[in-house]
């Protein structure tokens, strides 16, 4: 069986790159900087459905995307997390946060209007993205 991306993660996000492990994801909200790793492995769940080699690759991409972010967008702090009480898919956000946000010091869930990228914007930012994982 070949894997799939869930139904609400295709519909919120856009597609960066495909890392050794995980689907790279860029959500569609321009007001932060919103990556998302979703591991390339049918009926994980939990960060403990993997194995643990697979749970080192993946604290690998965190660790990526993570500097990623703080290099591109400077955010004053790294908001990462594996919640899926929604999607169960297990997927890691990786969030800049700023002071300045409009849901700061709150988390973004529930606290932050949806404004998506503009064409020429996504498109830019994907490519950025993908320029920057891979130097």
């Amino acid at each position: 069986m070949s894997f799939m991306l869930d139904a609400r993660l295709s519909a919120d996000c856009w597609d960066v790159t495909d890392l050794e492990l995980s689907k790279l994801l860029l959500m569609d909200n321009r007001n932060l900087p919103w990556l998302i790793l979703v591991p390339r492995k049918d009926g994980a769940v939990e960060i403990t459905d993997l194995t643990v080699t697979e749970q080192q690759i993946l604290l690998q991409e965190i660790n990526l995307v993570t500097e990623i972010q703080q290099k591109m967008f400077n955010p004053d702090k790294i908001n990462t997390a594996a919640i899926g009480n929604i999607v169960p898919q297990l997927h890691v956000h990786i969030i800049g946060r700023f002071k300045n946000d409009a849901a700061w010091p709150a988390p973004v869930w529930g606290n932050l209007p949806a404004e998506k990228y503009h064409k020429g914007e996504l498109q830019q930012r994907i490519q950025l993205l993908k320029h920057a994982i891979h130097i």
